[in-house]
């Protein structure tokens, strides 16, 4: 906030109280993993959602168990009404495109549950470590590689 702001709001003359206004929200794609398995499922989850207040639209991909909601809300919100409502254990989205991850079929990051072309997404660091080795760890394995008899001088 500048000078001029907080001068502005000293010298108010407009009467009113000075309160602070709510920040606008902003426009989000919440994605949802439930488990959706006939058209009454379906049908549930969409309900659950489609009356919440800043929903813009709805999207249901039952064959991958996923729930799009675009609008203005917040995801958390989103969770806990779906879970409320229905009565399912939903969870954020983990998966992400295996494009996007350096090994996607490294221990710990590949998971067999996934749909094509996806694989789950590890916050965890001590996981990442897992899943992703380092410069020196690359130079040193491949330094005494079978493969390269010429790369180590020792041999």
């Amino acid at each position: 906030m500048g000078a001029l702001d907080h001068l502005s709001n000293m010298f108010d003359c407009s009467g009113g109280s000075n309160r602070k206004y709510k920040k606008r929200k902003q426009l989000q794609t919440v994605e949802i993993k439930v488990k959706i398995d006939c058209d009454g499922c379906e049908r549930k989850v969409r309900r659950s959602v489609e009356g919440m207040k800043g929903v813009t639209s709805v999207s249901i991909e039952r064959k991958q168990h996923k729930l799009t909601v675009v609008g203005y809300v917040e995801p958390h919100k989103v969770l806990s009404r779906v879970a409320y409502r229905t009565g399912k254990k939903v969870e954020l989205w983990p998966y992400v495109p295996y494009d996007i991850v350096e090994h996607p079929y490294a221990q710990g990051v590949y998971d067999k549950k996934a749909p094509a072309g996806y694989v789950r997404y590890v916050d965890d660091p001590y996981q990442n470590q897992l899943a992703r080795a380092s410069s020196t760890e690359v130079r040193y394995t491949t330094a005494f590689s079978d493969e390269n008899p010429a790369a180590c001088a020792i041999m």
